[in-house]
């Protein structure tokens, strides 16, 4: 983490955005993708918010970050968004300052509260600007400033912003590593503690997981206690991690292996052991599952912005490679029939694999990179 006014040169790329994992992670990309493509990672700067992902994960991965003040404004009218919008005013001249020093060849946009002040910056100091969408439905951030941008990179066909170009959404270096061959998934499932043989689960929600969501698999494993053959990892987030643990059923012997988690620390490992995910659908996740093809029941978020999460849903849904269940329409019930049915046929898994794959684009942060390289002053 940097102070405000960092004192560095030859600055080639300030990479603006954050606040959740779902634009800090493939930022992050983008900036490992630029390294590889020759640019030191002393050039590329990162831009973000206090009160972001981007404060921890920015610095672990070795990049410089300066983190700006404020809060995004909520959709509904609040008395906290007058705050919000004070500070984000704040941040954008904090932003405009940095940059006339800065002055870097381009601006990558990721989307999020922090990349508004970062964009305002680039067009006021008339800065090649290139906006990086994760989503189906982009978010507001992005909306607002991609009219001024050289390009804007999208993660799927027909997403609405001006001058798209389809590069997909850019995924960690370790989860294009996966490996799910047989040998590959026997590793990693030795290294998590889960059976050899069966069928494995992976369930997951998010960092602060979803209490709906634990509350249909808390359900599910009582009803499935005495089946065999069958693994559940997880991962409850950290929230209700404390209760959904105290409400985990006794389970006997030679029944199902239940795994409990608070956080998946090796989200590469479990995507290789399992068979089967039950995951949110933010941009992240979906793109990590094509890339690795792994078959998924998507749960999407009610009340992301803009419905993102059930764009993207529907997306991996139209081509075969996901089973949506609506939040409201979950519980152990439904969790339990969908299940069955996948874990059940085997074809029907390979089939939805194959679908994902033909989704996945591997290639995504490199292509990020090359549309920054293209439109770079100088």
């Amino acid at each position: 983490m940097t102070p405000l006014r960092p004192k560095r040169a030859g600055t080639w790329a300030v990479i603006a955005g954050g606040g959740t994992g779902g634009h800090v992670v493939p930022a992050i990309a983008i900036g490992r993708a630029l390294v590889a493509r020759g640019h030191p990672g002393a050039t590329i700067l990162f831009v973000g918010s206090k009160r972001g992902m981007e404060r921890r994960l920015v610095p672990a991965a070795g990049f410089e970050v300066v983190l700006l003040p404020g809060r995004g404004i909520a959709r509904r009218p609040t008395p906290d968004n007058i705050g919000a919008i004070v500070g984000l005013v704040a941040a954008a001249f904090r932003a405009i300052a940095m940059m006339a020093r800065l002055r870097p060849s381009v601006v990558i946009s990721v989307g999020g509260y922090a990349s508004v002040a970062g964009a305002v910056a680039a067009i006021v100091w008339r800065i090649p600007l290139v906006v990086a969408e994760q989503n189906a439905s982009p978010g507001l951030a992005n909306r607002l400033v991609a009219r001024f941008a050289s390009a804007s990179a999208v993660s799927f066909p027909g997403t609405p912003l001006p001058r798209a170009v389809v590069t997909g959404n850019p995924v960690r270096p370790e989860i294009l590593a996966v490996d799910r061959s047989p040998q590959g998934q026997a590793k990693a499932r030795a290294e998590l503690g889960l059976p050899a043989d069966g069928l494995v689960v992976a369930i997951a929600s998010g960092s602060l997981g979803a209490r709906r969501v634990n509350e249909a698999v808390l359900g599910l494993v009582s009803s499935w206690s005495d089946r065999s053959g069958v693994a559940i990892r997880h991962v409850i987030g950290d929230r209700d991690f404390e209760s959904t643990v105290a409400k985990a059923p006794s389970l006997p012997a030679g029944g199902l292996v239940y795994q409990q988690v608070k956080f998946e620390d090796r989200m590469d490992l479990l995507l290789a052991a399992a068979d089967v995910a039950v995951q949110r659908s933010g941009a992240s996740t979906v793109s990590e599952l094509a890339v690795v093809g792994l078959p998924s029941i998507l749960v999407p978020l009610p009340g992301a912005t803009g419905d993102h999460q059930t764009g993207n849903a529907r997306r991996f849904a139209d081509a075969g490679a996901a089973t949506v269940i609506p939040d409201a329409e979950l519980d152990e019930v439904r969790l339990g029939q969908e299940l069955d049915r996948l874990l059940a046929d085997e074809g029907a898994r390979r089939a939805m694999s194959e679908a994902a794959r033909l989704l996945a684009r591997p290639d995504a942060a490199a292509q990020v990179a090359s549309i920054a390289e293209k439109h770079a002053r100088g």
